[in-house]
């Protein structure tokens, strides 16, 4: 896994839409159903990765634009450094976005809470989490936050066709993480 950056993102409980009793709230890396803090792109102040290198990036950029960060929770992503075509049935590597300065500062420590799978399209920000967007965490065993447990479950559905034809591929697999606090 690669470290690939920092989001704040407004968490919301699961939708009703969302039928399954085991999801208690979505940490998906996508900002279908928890945003991103604000409509950080047109900023350009993002990394390769489409993230952030580093929190105070975010909190910097919050104090300029009069963005109240209080209520959002910091996330902290790693991504597997192969994405998944559906129609070619195969993993290939994929690159960040070079004009972008990547300095991913890592935390020191972090709480995992699990695997999202994210759709990446136009190659650039994540776009979908089928497993709440599409509904998929209906059938497949998820964690609180509409996760999977592990890095092996995720890349199984990718390579079975649980997640064929939800969304537009590539697909990547990310972990997703808090900070300790000291």
């Amino acid at each position: 896994m690669i470290p690939v950056g920092y989001m704040y993102k407004t968490v919301h409980e699961r939708p009703d839409w969302l039928k399954t009793e085991q999801v208690s709230d979505i940490y998906s890396v996508s900002s279908c159903v928890s945003e991103d803090f604000a409509d950080w792109i047109n900023y350009w102040e993002h990394n390769g990765y489409w993230f952030f290198n580093s929190p105070k990036d975010i909190e910097k950029l919050a104090i300029k634009n009069d963005i109240d960060l209080r209520e959002m929770t910091l996330f902290y992503y790693t991504a597997y450094e192969y994405q998944w075509d559906e129609f070619e049935r195969r993993w290939e590597k994929y690159q960040p976005e070079s004009s972008f300065d990547i300095n991913v500062k890592i935390p020191k420590e972090t709480i995992s809470h699990g695997f999202d799978i994210v759709t990446f399209l136009n190659q650039n920000d994540a776009e979908c989490s089928p497993l709440s967007c599409n509904h998929l965490a209906q059938d497949t065993a998820v964690t609180e936050h509409c996760l999977l447990a592990n890095f092996l479950n995720a890349r199984e559905l990718l390579e079975s066709g649980k997640f064929d034809r939800c969304e537009p591929r590539p697909y990547r697999i990310f972990e997703v993480h808090t900070l300790k606090c000291a």
